[in-house]
């Protein structure tokens, strides 16, 4: 894992109001996040962001996760169509399936 943050809005894409919304699904730190699957994290979201709560938020995960596993930082619209692609996908397979 990449040890270029020491606390989530060090990342790329991730600015203090994402940061409270993580911490109050239990992440809070960039570790914690690293070891989350993106759309598992994404749905948990759901209930903290509310009206807030948009693909554009599993685009900016794909973003952070990929980075903490050694990718460069990117912004977050990198990662739309893997993003529409796993939204697109999210009915089919079983509960926890994923591709990371």
């Amino acid at each position: 894992m990449a040890t270029r943050a020491s606390k989530l809005t060090d990342l790329p894409n991730i600015g203090k109001a994402t940061a409270r919304d993580l911490g109050a699904i239990g992440i809070h730190s960039p570790g914690q996040l690293a070891r989350r699957d993106p759309m598992a994290t994404f749905r948990e979201l759901a209930g903290v962001m509310g009206s807030r709560h948009d693909p554009c938020v599993l685009y900016m995960l794909l973003s952070a996760h990929r980075y903490l596993n050694g990718g460069p930082a990117l912004p977050w619209w990198a990662f739309t169509e893997e993003g529409r692609s796993l939204l697109a996908g999210a009915g089919r397979g079983r509960p926890g399936d994923s591709p990371f």
